[in-house]
């Protein structure tokens, strides 16, 4: 390696992406520093999965205190309060302690943390305050950021990373959008005590989605008291004193203590100089990269969010992987975008992994469709009205299950194994074959036997 210059490797962004690409380098022998302007751990330590997961726990007790009657439990239902600025403040004491074990994974990786905001100088140096830095290779990891539309009052409008830490709760919120980010808030919101409404320009919400399962959830959270409004836009957002006047493109004025906007993230990119260096973007704002993460300046790479791809972390962590062998390892591997799972936590959870019904079919392929919706098992004493969804996507030729989907508690958990199932090519002879652990929701994948 190189020692014409401060570092082998300069990674800007330590967020999960960036840590795994800072500590695995370090580990093969690199001489690596990390530049990050706010926050140890990213977006999704901080203001993305990890806070807003413990959010959806601490918005789910009360449906528990509620279901605890079912099951013998005699709880005053009426003296239970909730303390907001206690959620908050024992989410923020977790988030430190993440930022803290972020800390230690770079230093005992040897890794050099330069705190502040960089600046590309040349292609082989960055600019952190007075100082300048030169490495080798050069990694943008810097993620993305949540985007407002230019509206009239957008000053007035929050996004995720400010929810996180709102002195209080109001008596009622709009949210803003139709992807996870939104639905996810829109759950949180209801469950803890705040009428709450969704608006989305479309037809649906979660586009890309299976359309059963878009359904269905739409299903679900009108059950528990979500406001969905779809095909409706927001035109403008007025302060008036404590509370806000939203007019819509219906004509409607909504009042509400709160407006939201979940209507998409981009790279965050702005005052690194990329463009002066020649570094290549796309049409949609991302850093153009090829399949090994090279941008257009050979002395350049990205990964994570800021490239455009699956807004995920084990995303951003397989790219680190790989391009870390790459850089200074046997140069082997490639990232494999196929059939990643994920979930999302609005209520009840989504799961999902592989090809919907619509892509399948899309792609020519002849299908066999098997689903089943049913009452889980818990609320069968509880008594809630609430269903759960399970659906395989299986080739009729092949016999191959191209796509498996959930909606129900823990559909994130049941999802994870079944990744490995579909990653693996099982076939539905297989899943047919594999003996249920009774009595589970998850035994359903392998006991649906008639195609719908």
């Amino acid at each position: 390696m190189s020692d014409t210059h401060d570092f082998d490797l300069i990674v800007i962004g330590a967020g999960s992406g960036g840590v795994r690409l800072a500590r695995m380098s370090a580990q093969r022998g690199a001489r690596v520093a990390v530049v990050e302007s706010r926050y140890l751990g990213g977006t999704c330590v901080n203001v993305g999965c990890v806070p807003k997961k413990l959010f959806v726990y601490g918005s789910h007790v009360h449906e528990d205190l509620e279901d605890a009657a079912g099951y013998g439990w005699k709880l005053p239902l009426e003296q239970a309060t909730f303390e907001w600025p206690t959620l908050v403040a024992n989410k923020n004491a977790e988030i430190e302690r993440l930022n803290g074990i972020y800390g230690r994974l770079l230093e005992n990786a040897g890794v050099t943390l330069i705190e502040g905001t960089a600046t590309f100088k040349d292609a082989n140096t960055v600019v952190v305050g007075s100082q300048e830095y030169s490495s080798k290779h050069i990694t943008v990891a810097t993620g993305s950021w949540p985007v407002v539309p230019d509206i009239p009052g957008k000053e007035c409008v929050l996004t995720s990373n400010e929810m996180f830490y709102l002195p209080q709760l109001p008596k009622h919120a709009v949210v803003w959008g139709g992807g996870y980010i939104a639905v996810e808030f829109a759950g949180i919101l209801n469950g803890l005590g705040v009428e709450t409404t969704l608006l989305y320009r479309g037809d649906l919400f979660l586009r890309g989605f299976d359309n059963d399962v878009r359904r269905f959830t739409e299903q679900e959270m009108r059950k528990k008291g979500v406001d969905l409004q779809f095909g409706v836009n927001i035109e403008s957002v007025e302060a008036e004193n404590s509370h806000y006047r939203v007019r819509l493109t219906t004509g409607d004025v909504i009042e509400t203590g709160l407006v939201m906007a979940a209507t998409g993230r981009k790279a965050l990119v702005e005052g690194l100089g990329l463009e002066e260096l020649g570094v290549a973007l796309t049409s949609a704002g991302n850093i153009q990269v090829d399949d090994h993460f090279q941008t257009s300046v050979e002395s350049i790479t990205a990964l994570g969010d800021v490239i455009g791809t699956p807004q995920l972390t084990p995303v951003a962590i397989g790219q680190a992987m790989v391009l870390s062998r790459r850089l200074f390892g046997d140069g082997q591997g490639e990232m494999d975008y196929s059939a990643i799972p994920t979930a999302v936590f609005c209520q009840p959870n989504i799961g999902t992994v592989g090809l919907t019904e619509e892509e399948a079919r899309e792609q020519g392929h002849t299908l066999r469709i098997y689903k089943s919706e049913f009452r889980p098992m818990k609320h069968t004493l509880s008594g809630r009205d609430e269903r759960c969804l399970m659906k395989l996507v299986v080739d009729d030729t092949s016999d191959k299950v191209l796509g498996a989907h959930m909606v129900g508690p823990d559909a994130g958990e049941i999802t994870q194994g079944l990744g490995v199932a579909i990653k693996a090519g099982a076939t539905k002879a297989q899943f047919d074959a594999t003996v249920g652990i009774h009595p589970t929701s998850a035994e359903e994948f392998v006991t649906m036997r008639e195609p719908v």
